[in-house]
């Protein structure tokens, strides 16, 4: 069921207007050192947008309503890939045009949109989406069309479709490793709260599932409708199922956080025997709420900030000095940013926009990202490094555990016995979106 909310936002984001339709030329050089890699054949498609000197491409994140919060920096994060690679040269010679929409924090108005970019925009690609809801209510449309949306967040996985490129993490890339280590350094009884809606509550089950295998217990498991603020009755049942501490985790979306995070420490809800652990909160977010409320508090990523990777200062200098010293990055902005510049591989690979064939020419592209080096895989997703960090005085984060090397996107989880034992290869026609592996 689709919902409009028209929530109040912050007060504090210092949001920046961005225009609908945006023609984007650069004046800078620092790009994330790439890796091409033979491309696998495809069928021929259409080629898009790829007229005069230009490719027109969209960019559809929510600029207005409760998801603002978080999408207008990752809009920012595709500007900036943009104007650096239009420095550059461009793609196939030719200047890169963005067309950008707002979805407006409604699902049916990502729809409308994505339909727009598509048919009235004739763009190449479409950058987009934040939330799962609004990604699912898209995903028909790409799908009967036959297009293309890379898709820059974490999410709940169990998902793998031919016409979407997934670089945030997939569940074992962030929720079930970052269950591993609260079960071996904060405790085992887990109090699950969440936005309303796809995302939260499939990974919930997962969690759930992984912590019955694992020896956990889930205490206690609540929802808030998107952009609500009525977290009061929230608290209460975590104080109840947790008198002597426990672990929250924490799948809030929007603006929601900031009620939640401002009663936890009101109520005496501290991060010492009340860790929380957050797969929507980010730098970004922490800046907006406050870090006074989220001190001591921990979240799961692939990227952060203060990851020291040489590309990773190159990405930070680059975007405080476009958009200002005070502003900070996170992983949905780093994802959606190296998105930009995979896309690009694959279409100087495949010497054409035909989605077909950049798609097949998309599999197996390297990137040396900030947050290290980063593989597509058949599955439509990245081979990624895993990090927890944990919210210090400054507002970023100290990272207090990361996976030796990058780990392999499983979309289909195992913990859950009905996707047990599948997986996904998009570069085989007979297995595809969902096989049972032998």
């Amino acid at each position: 069921m689709s919902r409009h909310f028209n929530r109040r936002r912050f007060l504090i984001y210092s949001s920046v207007t961005i225009g609908s339709s945006i023609f984007l030329k650069a004046c800078v050089n620092n790009s994330p050192t790439a890796t091409n890699s033979p491309a696998v054949s495809g069928n021929a498609s259409p080629v898009a947008a790829a007229s005069g000197n230009t490719i027109k491409i969209g960019i559809l994140h929510s600029l207005s309503g409760t998801m603002s919060i978080s999408e207008k920096s990752v809009v920012d994060a595709e500007k900036l890939a943009i104007k650096e690679i239009n420095a550059t040269g461009g793609v196939l010679g030719k200047q890169i045009e963005a067309v950008v929409e707002d979805g407006a924090s409604n699902w049916d108005t990502f729809r409308e949109k994505a339909t727009k970019l598509i048919d009235q925009d004739k763009v190449a690609v479409v950058f987009g989406c934040w939330t799962s809801a609004s990604r699912k209510n898209v995903k028909p449309v790409f799908e009967s069309k036959d297009h293309m949306l890379w898709y820059p967040v974490q999410y709940e996985g169990q998902e793998c479709s031919k016409n979407i490129f997934y670089t945030g993490a997939a569940p074992n890339q962030q929720i079930e490793p970052s269950v591993d280590w609260l079960l071996k350094n904060k405790g085992k009884k887990f109090f699950l709260v969440g936005s309303d809606y796809v995302f939260p509550r499939t990974a919930n089950n997962i969690i759930k599932a992984q912590l019955e295998a694992l020896g956990g217990t889930t205490v206690g498991e609540d929802y808030l409708p998107l952009g609500s603020t009525e977290v009061t009755p929230i608290i209460t049942k975590i104080k109840q199922a947790l008198p002597n501490g426990g672990v929250i985790y924490n799948t809030l979306n929007g603006d929601s956080n900031v009620a939640f995070f401002k009663q936890l420490k009101g109520a005496g809800l501290t991060p010492e025997k009340y860790p929380s652990m957050s797969v929507s909160i980010a730098e970004e977010e922490v800046k907006a709420i406050g870090v006074e409320y989220l001190k001591g508090h921990y979240a799961a990523w692939n990227y952060f900030q203060t990851v020291d990777t040489p590309a990773n200062k190159k990405f930070v200098e680059s975007f405080k000095k476009e958009y200002g010293a005070e502003r900070v990055t996170n992983d949905p902005m780093e994802a959606a940013y190296i998105a930009v510049y995979l896309w690009k591989q694959a279409v100087e690979k495949a010497g054409t926009t035909d989605l077909a064939k950049v798609r097949a020419a998309a599999y197996n592209q390297t990137i040396d990202a900030p947050e290290g080096k980063v593989t597509v895989n058949t599955n439509h997703h990245l081979s990624k490094v895993v990090r927890i960090g944990q919210v210090r005085q400054d507002g970023l984060f100290d990272i207090v555990y990361a996976t030796p090397v990058p780990v392999e996107p499983v979309p289909w989880n195992q913990f859950v016995k009905e996707t047990k034992g599948f997986a996904c290869d998009w570069s085989d026609p007979a297995k595809g979106g969902k096989y049972k592996k032998v």
